[in-house]
């Protein structure tokens, strides 16, 4: 997959495009990909996405409390890429891109720069200044400069119309299962491994602290979780806890923290990966330290029989 970041003197053979913040790149994304593959396939031409950073929504309602992000923009490459896409253009979202017509992008960017020979959008898809760019107006356009244009039907999963709001509203509830379901594959975090307390290490569960690398990635609900970690090439089992760590500290920030099973490696500054699998409980306050390991200890006995 080619990845560009403008569309000047861009040479792509008889393009058919979706456009679209693809955050997540959940089943219904995956749906739509594979229609406008099959179309670009048709014509002996080549699939292309087009994809914005940042979230459109963080430009248009800066006030607004953080929406947060599914995928940073290097998942979301890695994850295209995976799908077979031919082409991914990132366009830059600015107050004065969003200020553009449906109009003007359709003649502008589509026709005149990318020379646009198919077009294809979700069921819902509106774009261009007060997302007037719809079905019915792109029909039109599309008779105008001779390009196709297709449709995709609504993707559902078990009855349920897949979307990015509901994974999020998943996430932020730890329904993992949903959220893994509605995504395709597990939903996963990147970061830095940081110094911490080292109280695991006391009590016989030493966690590698993790300092995400982009803020705006959406964590999952505070609890215990069963995860895979990803070091290097490797993969372990791990149990992770997010949350403000009530029976040790009062300082009310949240951390995320993972006790990686037959691990002994020193990997403080390395990057790791977490891959969620489900949610086992929510964090509480133990009375003291020797409760909090009797219940890690049962933590870890029912994430290894869900892992293994």
């Amino acid at each position: 997959m080619k990845v560009h970041y403008e569309v000047e003197n861009i040479d792509i053979k008889y393009p058919v495009v979706t456009i679209g913040s693809f955050d997540g790149v959940h089943l219904g994304h995956a749906c739509v990909i594979q229609h406008l593959k099959e179309k670009a396939a048709s014509i002996g031409g080549e699939s292309v996405i087009i994809s914005f950073e940042p979230h459109p929504r963080e430009v248009l309602y800066p006030r607004e409390k953080k929406i947060g992000i599914l995928t940073t923009l290097e998942e979301k490459i890695a994850i295209l890429e995976k799908y077979g896409v031919d082409h991914l253009i990132i366009l830059k979202f600015t107050l004065e891109f969003a200020q553009q017509s449906y109009f003007d992008f359709v003649e502008k960017i589509l026709v005149d720069k990318i020379k646009i020979k198919g077009l294809v959008v979700g069921y819902d898809h509106r774009f261009g200044k007060d997302r007037a760019g719809n079905f019915e107006n792109l029909q039109e356009l599309s008779r105008k400069y001779g390009f196709f244009l297709e449709k995709e039907v609504v993707f559902e999963e078990d009855d349920v119309n897949v979307s990015s709001t509901k994974i999020r509203n998943a996430l932020a509830v730890g329904n993992i299962t949903t959220v893994n379901r509605f995504l395709g594959y597990p939903y996963s975090i990147t970061g830095k491994v940081v110094n911490g307390h080292r109280l695991g290490h006391t009590i016989g569960f030493p966690t590698a602290n993790i300092q995400i690398f982009d803020d705006r990635k959406l964590l999952p609900a505070i609890g215990v979780y069963a995860v895979k970690v990803l070091i290097g090439t490797q993969i372990f089992n791990g149990m992770l806890n997010i949350g403000i760590r009530p029976t040790v500290s009062d300082d009310g920030r949240v951390s995320c923290e993972v006790y990686i099973f037959d691990f002994n490696r020193n990997i403080y500054g390395e990057t790791i990966s977490i891959h969620f699998i489900t949610r086992i409980r929510g964090e509480r306050k133990f009375n003291d330290i020797e409760e909090l390991r009797t219940q890690l200890q049962k933590d870890q006995e029912k994430i290894f029989k869900i892992l293994e």
